[in-house]
């Protein structure tokens, strides 16, 4: 497989895997995913976990191919920084509103991030 079609794959895959996991949570298992936004309420839902894994996935690819024009170990620095942004991007779901939104998000972070990582630099 070509390797922008690999990369393509992987950035669509990391954005539908956090939509399974909130079908599962909030319309069937019935999970409010609502977080605290500086004191204003703000309920996850599909288009913004869409809007989101997309944004990261595509920033993480774009970082990735400069990262591979500019030096011989891009894979090591991006896996690296990928791993960061992601223990990062766990403080968000702390804000959720009740444990069960708080996990559900810190999975739907911890899937995307995990795909994008795994997905991205193999060869």
């Amino acid at each position: 497989m070509h390797q922008r079609t690999r990369r393509l794959l992987t950035v669509t895959t990391a954005a539908a895997a956090p939509l399974l996991l909130w079908a599962a949570a909030a319309p069937l298992a019935g999970v409010d995913l609502t977080v605290d936004q500086a004191g204003t309420p703000l309920t996850i839902g599909p288009t913004l976990i869409a809007l989101a894994s997309l944004t990261a996935g595509f920033a993480a690819w774009g970082l990735l191919a400069l990262l591979e024009q500019l030096t011989a170990r891009a894979a090591l620095i991006w896996s690296i920084t990928a791993a960061a942004v992601l223990a990062c991007s766990l403080t968000g779901p702390l804000a959720a509103a009740t444990t069960a939104a708080m996990l559900v998000l810190i999975g739907m972070h911890v899937t995307t991030g995990g795909i994008l990582i795994a997905g991205l630099v193999r060869r």
